[in-house]
């Protein structure tokens, strides 16, 4: 039955467009990758292999092949991309993509200087072969842009190809759209997203609090990002209504 006897809020089936999971890997072994598959694999709709991490995990192969298996994209982490534009290395990175069949690819300047017309031509490029994920949002919690900044820098992504655009918060959210203590920038994400339509978003959101705030203000198809392997499940459930934080969603009117 499977909870088949409860009036809850209904999830679209994969591949979603909207309601995704977008979960932080940051070095998981086969088995965790299995566990995570085992207990939520319908729940996660794309995995980030943190950072750099690709470069130097030993079960990079295997852990793509398994993820491939499930039909679960994999990205590589934002900084990986950075650097290689930092190095005049992007030719490079192309190439490793398509050697280890990667379909996606995250472009970011929250770490390096990037004028925003060289990310847009690489955003572009990029588009021809692969999915885009753009990544708007400084890494440096001192460093704050103006929401009409914001706004601008999403359309035009947007407009050069990326598919989603993640609105930056660091795997600790405190940065970006939130605040150095982890409080959601409320007035930044309601003038973005009175001018940009949420689902064309990913929010970074690796706290429950902030979870619960986007599944509130934007309900349960908003796209979360950063999500630890051991809080899919756990964010699901807020999806659902299965949680107190969000179960009035599932209460009768």
């Amino acid at each position: 039955m499977t909870g088949s006897f409860l009036d809850l809020p209904q999830r679209g089936g994969k591949p979603r467009r909207r309601g995704l999971t977008h979960v932080l890997d940051r070095g998981l072994s086969l088995a965790q990758v299995d566990g995570l598959i085992e207990v939520a694999g319908d729940a996660v709709d794309i995995v980030k292999l943190g950072w750099g991490t690709a470069v130097v995990t030993q079960n990079l192969e295997a852990k793509l092949a398994r993820y491939r298996d499930h039909r679960i994209p994999v990205v590589l982490g934002g900084t990986l991309t950075e650097l290689a534009i930092a190095q005049e290395r992007v030719d490079g990175l192309v190439a490793w993509l398509r050697e280890l069949e990667i379909t996606h690819v995250e472009v970011s300047d929250g770490t390096i200087r990037l004028p925003h017309a060289r990310k847009l031509a690489l955003i572009e490029r990029l588009a021809a072969d692969f999915t885009v994920l753009s990544e708007v949002g400084s890494k440096d919690a001192e460093q704050i842009m103006a929401p009409y900044v914001w706004v601008e820098q999403i359309e035009a992504e947007l407009a050069a190809g990326a598919w989603k655009v993640i609105a930056e918060a660091r795997e600790s959210g405190t940065a970006g759209i939130y605040r150095a203590d982890g409080e959601v920038r409320m007035g930044l994400i309601d003038e973005i997203a009175h001018v940009v339509a949420p689902e064309r978003l990913l929010f970074e959101a690796p706290q429950r609090a902030q979870q619960v705030w986007f599944l509130r203000r934007f309900g349960i198809d908003v796209n979360l990002g950063n999500i630890a392997p051991d809080d899919v499940l756990s964010l699901e459930t807020l999806r659902r209504g299965l949680r107190s934080d969000t179960a009035d969603t599932a209460m009768p009117r």
